[in-house]
């Protein structure tokens, strides 16, 4: 999908903004605010924010949340042609899942220093893969990054 706005289609920073209010929303709930956003035919088929506390599952981060759901409304565990946009860098779990679902595009917002796969802690292993998602970061990322330094504040202030 192009990011200019094309008449009845949304465009990227649409899309990302989306997702960063799923991630308010996991913030509201105490939970690292990332969101992620699934869209196919320029249409959000999928979305969730991150809830590995209250699920009590380390695998509840948004984008497998995402990609689950988005692969039962279209019953299908290949989402080809479909695209994730999600607040943060994906880890290499959810990289991992967003190949094996075979998304055709993955658009974050900001990097991950302590766990991104895509460009901050490893370089995933493509080489390897049969399949490549097309990958862009970036795109909104200073609202990203405020929303995780205001979490993250907020923290330090409740446990001190």
């Amino acid at each position: 999908m192009a990011s200019k706005k094309r008449k009845g289609f949304l465009k990227d920073e649409d899309f990302m903004r989306l997702a960063l209010k799923e991630a308010q929303r996991a913030f509201q709930k105490e939970e690292v605010p990332i969101g992620a956003i699934i869209v196919l035919s320029g249409k959000v088929i999928a979305r969730a924010h991150n809830q590995p506390i209250k699920k009590l599952d380390p695998t509840a981060h948004a984008e497998i949340l995402a990609i689950r759901t988005a692969a039962r409304r279209q019953r299908n565990y290949r989402l080809l042609n479909a695209e994730l946009f999600v607040t943060l860098e994906p880890c290499a779990m959810c990289l991992g899942a967003a190949v094996q679902a075979r998304l055709k595009r993955i658009v974050y917002a900001t990097p991950d220093p302590k766990a991104g796969a895509v460009e901050s802690i490893m370089s995933f292993p493509w080489e390897k893969l049969n399949h490549r998602p097309e990958i862009k970061g970036g795109l909104l990322a200073s609202e990203a990054q405020n929303l995780m330094k205001e979490f993250f504040k907020s923290r330090r202030k409740f446990k001190a």
